[in-house]
């Protein structure tokens, strides 16, 4: 069912709670998690600087990808990982397309307040514009997620 798993990586203590829940949910769908950090390389301060800054956002997704990578070493989970370079959003849903992902699994926590008003979430645009079905857990500090799901919340409006 879940063979192939897009884990959008960054460096948030979400992510890392999100994760440790994602390697779960592999192991159960006997999938393969990808670990992708995505080099936002359309900010202004990048888009006017020489290609070594963007060498070293790259270098830099490595760095952020290697908790992540360890997370899953311990889980015994099968990953991969990737760096692209783009806008977040949207790099996501065209990887998850390009690469026939069937499940996209990011957390709820990143920007709040005005800045969550004024710029909105990297998972909100992506649970808006990907085709590919995506699941959102949020953590709370202390808690843990427990899978497999004792209950499900579905809304629907009724539409096909």
């Amino acid at each position: 069912m879940y063979e192939n798993i897009l884990f959008p990586y960054d460096d948030s203590d979400g992510a890392a709670a999100v994760l440790h829940h994602a390697g779960e949910l592999a192991h159960w769908a006997d999938g393969t998690i990808t670990l992708l950090y995505v080099a936002d390389t359309t900010q202004h301060s990048v888009t006017r600087v020489e290609s070594s800054v963007v060498d070293g956002l790259v270098d830099h997704g490595a760095d952020v990808l290697e908790p992540g990578a360890a997370t899953l070493d311990s889980l015994d989970a099968d990953y991969t990982t990737d760096i692209v370079q783009g806008t977040p959003a949207e790099t996501i849903v065209d990887y998850a397309e390009e690469y026939d992902q069937d499940l996209i699994v990011m957390p709820t926590q990143g920007r709040q307040g005005l800045s969550q008003a004024l710029l909105g979430s990297v998972t909100e645009k992506v649970v808006r514009l990907a085709e590919t079905p995506v699941l959102t857990a949020r953590t709370v500090e202390g808690d843990r997620l427990d899978f497999p799901y004792e209950d499900i919340l579905l809304p629907t409006d009724g539409s096909d």
